[in-house]
């Protein structure tokens, strides 16, 4: 039962540090820069 308890506490750091990179990753890369752009981007002419 210990190594249940282990295994899962293990399972649920390890999915955390993913998670934490992918958000730190997506920031440095300006994922969030402006959100509300694309959409006004589609009713612009291109004229």
């Amino acid at each position: 039962m210990m190594i249940s308890i282990y295994f899962l506490i293990f399972l649920s750091l390890s999915l955390g540090v993913i998670f934490a990179s992918a958000f730190v990753w997506a920031a440095k890369t300006n994922q969030f820069k402006d959100i509300e752009e694309p959409k006004y981007q589609m009713l612009r002419d291109e004229e």
